[in-house]
């Protein structure tokens, strides 16, 4: 067992680093001990990579490790990609300062603007192997992609294509995985909609690979985000109650305890494989056709690709349409655009022009009661967005949207825009003696999203379809939650933060979702579950949440089955095998081996 354990820490000090003749490459979200410090790769797509950030809420953190291999002992530049991440007139909030060999090397990072190379000087590299560790000075937010050791004076690519090849380059890796693994059914994306999918694919007797890049399943409703689930579960209830959450107050840490209880559920099923911190980052496809998925282990590297016939797209932001290009939608849609009067036919609540405004992503957080007074540190950086707003909790209504930002490519912005509004509200409230003992307690540092890009299926579904409460013959989701859409509140009162909502509803007794619009219009063999199905802005307000969202992956799940069974494309199902299909879902409470 100790030579198995040793063999293991070994790959993954190997695997964090690579010495390139005279200079070396660190991955700061491949160090084997990352301490305090949280891997954040929900932003890969936008700044190029994973990174660790040092989310101690105002308490520095306990310093990531690992130990590296030099190529030579001597004197070595360094390089540390960084951000600071609310430059201005006040120090920088979130500094780290970098560890050699037990020893603090001159100057701090994380001062740099946008995300870029910054310099730390020449160090001395007295043996081969040494220790290396990240020290957080703040426990605000200070973040760490990779470090850079040369013995010529040469400055990284800063960003893009440029920066992903010399990368690479570096550490002697491939965007071509060399490995590859077959299966039926590839589902990308760990949320409800995610699992529910695999769950009724791999009950069918499907080969399913499930990838998530997070180390936790559950999406939004986990506890890394907190969001409860709400919504009917229609015929799928025993599928989603082995998934789904109880009605606990958003943020509640009761969601470790689903977090255990979808895990195992999932994890009982040996014909899915499951692959947490998994990165999917590409496409492959053929005639209008996905044939594999490429994706990376996030805390080593490893690249791996993912075969199938079938595949189905539960990321939320679309990632895998996106890639396969499938034809996608974004923003409001003009008021006409599904029809000349919205109260007959049309979108409510839609502008006369179409816009890129959609419903915007929240951070949940929370405080508790230490019952002795605890000190919070100033936060001048964040008073710009807090202003004199005063809290101790975060709910729903913190949440940020607006026509200058997309909610795919700024989502570091947006997530950040919430740090600085979370620790100056807590800040404002502390001034009170009445939360002189309130400390933070939990700060969600994952955006929980709402709505980004949604991908166009053989039927796209509209408010009309809600109000007029429409039978489809090939209905296989059935809610009856309102429309409910959300809007900035400053938009209409210039006071109040740009960081609260407010919400519109509008209530009918139920309505269905049909097959169609979960399947791409024009990528074969692509289905889609979740906020990224079918819609238009105001369709997706009422079934954008999780047991709707889910009921969504249960079908695409029985859906696929079929398609294996019958060699057909999704489509094939609704043209040739929708009686088959609406029998799996009505039987879908009846017990499984």
């Amino acid at each position: 067992m100790k030579n198995t354990i040793l063999g293991f820490f070994i790959a993954l000090v190997t695997a964090s680093c690579h010495n390139n003749g005279s200079s070396v490459l660190i991955e700061a979200e491949r160090f084997p001990d990352t301490g305090g410090w949280v891997i954040d790769a929900q932003f890969t797509e936008q700044m190029g990579s994973p990174y660790l950030l040092a989310h101690g809420m105002g308490k520095p953190v306990v310093n990531a490790k690992t130990r590296v291999q030099f190529p030579l002992a001597g004197k070595y530049h360094v390089w540390v990609r960084t951000l600071n991440w609310v430059p201005g007139e006040w120090k920088a909030p979130g500094t780290f300062r970098l560890v050699v060999n037990g020893e603090e090397i001159r100057g701090e990072f994380g001062t740099m603007l946008g995300w870029d190379w910054q310099y730390g000087g020449r160090v001395n590299i007295p043996d081969k192997t040494v220790s290396l560790e990240l020290k957080d000075l703040t426990g605000f937010e200070g973040r760490c992609d990779a470090i850079y050791f040369s013995k010529k004076n040469h400055v990284p690519p800063a960003s893009g294509e440029e920066l992903l090849s010399w990368r690479r380059i570096q550490l002697h890796e491939s965007d071509v995985p060399s490995d590859s693994q077959m299966f039926d059914l590839v589902v990308v994306g760990g949320g409800i909609a995610g699992c529910a999918a695999s769950i009724a694919a791999a009950e069918q007797g499907l080969k399913v690979a499930l990838i998530h890049e997070r180390p936790i399943l559950g999406g939004n409703a986990s506890s890394e985000i907190r969001v409860h689930t709400l919504g009917i579960t229609w015929y799928y209830d025993r599928i989603l109650n082995m998934i789904n959450t109880g009605h606990y107050p958003n943020g509640s840490p009761e969601a470790k305890k689903e977090d255990a209880k979808r895990l195992a559920n999932v994890q009982k099923y040996r014909n899915i494989s499951l692959f947490l911190n998994w990165h999917a980052y590409g496409v492959n496809s053929l005639n209008d056709s996905i044939t594999s998925v490429n994706a990376a282990h996030i805390p080593t590297g490893e690249n791996l690709r993912f075969i199938a016939p079938l595949f189905v797209d539960c990321t939320g932001d679309a990632w895998i349409g996106y890639w396969a290009g499938a034809t996608c939608m974004y923003g409001r849609e003009n008021s006409s655009k599904y029809g000349e009067n919205w109260e007959k036919y049309g979108e409510l609540w839609s502008p006369a022009k179409p816009d890129k405004r959609v419903m915007g992503s929240s951070v949940l957080w929370k405080s508790v009661d230490r019952g002795v007074p605890v000190i919070f540190p100033e936060v001048p950086w964040a008073m710009q967005v807090a202003g004199n707003h005063a809290e101790i909790n975060g709910e729903w209504f913190w949440e940020l949207s607006g026509n200058d930002l997309d909610q795919i490519f700024d989502g570091e912005k947006i997530r950040d825009h919430f740090f600085r509004a979370i620790y100056g509200s807590f800040y404002n409230a502390k001034k009170s003696q009445t939360y002189a003992n309130y400390d933070l307690e939990w700060v969600s540092y994952l955006l929980g999203k709402r709505e980004s890009r949604r991908l166009e299926g053989d039927y796209i579904y509209t408010f009309s379809d809600v109000k007029l409460m429409q039978e489809f013959k090939d209905a296989v989701v059935m809610e009856k939650r309102e429309i409910d859409v959300h809007y900035q509140l400053d938009i209409v009162d210039s006071t109040k933060p740009d960081f609260l909502s407010e919400a519109l509803y509008y209530k009918v007794d139920h309505y269905y979702i049909p097959y169609r619009c979960l399947y791409s219009k024009n990528v074969k063999n692509l289905f889609f579950a979740g906020r990224c199905f079918s819609c238009s802005h105001i369709g997706l307000g009422g079934p954008r949440v999780m047991n709707t969202t889910g009921q969504m992956g249960a079908a695409v799940g029985y859906a696929a089955s079929i398609c294996i069974h019958h060699r057909t494309n999704p489509r094939g199902i609704y043209e040739h095998y929708l009686d088959d299909l609406l029998g799996l879902i009505k039987d879908s409470n009846l017990a499984k081996n």
